[in-house]
């Protein structure tokens, strides 16, 4: 059998991580063979680094997605949130199609262009899983969508996930960490604004952004005006930044939504405290003053981060806590059956 997955984005992130996690899981087993299909950029090094097939494409576009399905004679096609399913889902033909959402946009909750083109992928799809109930729940259409749909949160190979830390022999000194887009999803601008309440009170506040995206230049600027410069590096983007997240002393999130974010999945493991909005996703995986803390109001974030940092005792806690919930959330057995499941339907 050979499965396809389709994607949008040429950068590696979340979705992106995903995806590797699920070919890797699936590499050793002898009938199933995958190839990774999207735009070129910076994923392909990440590609390279786990040695996987990646057929790109010149365009995110039906024509494009079509020369490579027939170049590849795919089984089953996985496309990768809403643009690769309404794409691939015009490209496929009669080849079978599972629709794998990983976040409850929230310009998908209403009627919208993207809810709308999105059901006629939805339609089309064999199976659709969803990273949450919300990202269920959330989407504007789902109604008619129950039977063919299944909810499954992310999961990572802790084993996997410590040799690739082992790659990297850097140290870093770092107080807080975000790893991920710098996009609008992540509000970022909320971070600095967090981050300056913090230096106030903790002038040493040492924070690494990890990352790329089109709010990059902006969020620049805004460290500038903020007086940061001293306090905030800009690390650009990391194909391996788990050590990062293993040495720093806390992992933030001040993202508008989210699903089961992968960097989330990995901090637990490498058992960092995370700091976070309470987003769909996150309410999942932090239990506020247990292994980390939730907060929607800037000045209580600022002042949880500096009450951790602070506090020895609490934060060597708070790690032991996180590494607890990591071995209760991550069942990496169960996520491949349910996808081998969906595969040979």
């Amino acid at each position: 059998m050979k499965v396809l997955h389709i994607l949008s984005s040429h950068i590696y992130s979340g979705a992106e991580n995903v995806v590797c996690q699920i070919i890797s899981m699936f590499k050793d087993e002898p009938d199933i063979e995958m190839g990774y299909c999207s735009p070129d950029g910076t994923v392909r090094k990440a590609l390279e680094e786990r040695d996987i097939n990646f057929m790109p494409v010149k365009e995110m576009n039906t024509s494009e997605l079509k020369r490579v399905i027939v170049a590849y004679q795919p089984d089953v096609i996985h496309a990768h949130d809403m643009r690769a399913g309404f794409l691939a889902a015009r490209a496929c033909g009669n080849i079978p199609l599972i629709s794998h959402i990983h976040n409850n946009a929230y310009n998908s909750r209403g009627i919208s262009a993207k809810s709308i083109a999105y059901f006629y992928a939805a339609l089309k799809a064999k199976s659709i899983i969803w990273v949450s109930q919300s990202s269920f729940d959330g989407y504007a259409f789902h109604g008619p969508l129950k039977k063919k749909s299944v909810i499954l949160y992310n999961a990572i190979n802790t084993e996997e996930l410590k040799n690739r830390m082992a790659l990297d022999n850097n140290s870093y000194d770092y107080d807080m960490v975000f790893v991920g887009r710098m996009v609008y999803q992540k509000n970022l601008h909320r971070l600095l604004q967090i981050t300056r309440l913090i230096a106030d009170e903790y002038p040493s506040v040492k924070v690494a952004l990890a990352g790329t995206g089109e709010d990059e230049e902006e969020l620049k600027q805004l460290c500038t005006s903020l007086k940061l410069d001293d306090n905030v590096t800009f690390l650009g983007y990391q194909s391996n930044p788990l050590k990062l997240l293993h040495d720093s002393k806390l992992m933030v999130l001040t993202s508008r939504w989210e699903g089961t974010p992968m960097v989330a999945l990995e901090s637990m493991a490498l058992g960092t405290p995370i700091i976070s909005t309470p987003s769909d996703g996150m309410i999942d995986l932090i239990t506020d003053g247990y292994n980390g803390y939730l907060s929607d109001d800037d000045g209580d974030f600022a002042k949880k981060i500096i009450g951790v940092l602070s506090d020895e005792n609490l934060y060597e806690t708070l790690r032991a806590n996180q590494l607890k919930r990591s071995a209760e959330v991550n069942n990496v057995d169960k996520y491949k059956a349910v996808i081998a499941k969906l595969y040979r339907e």
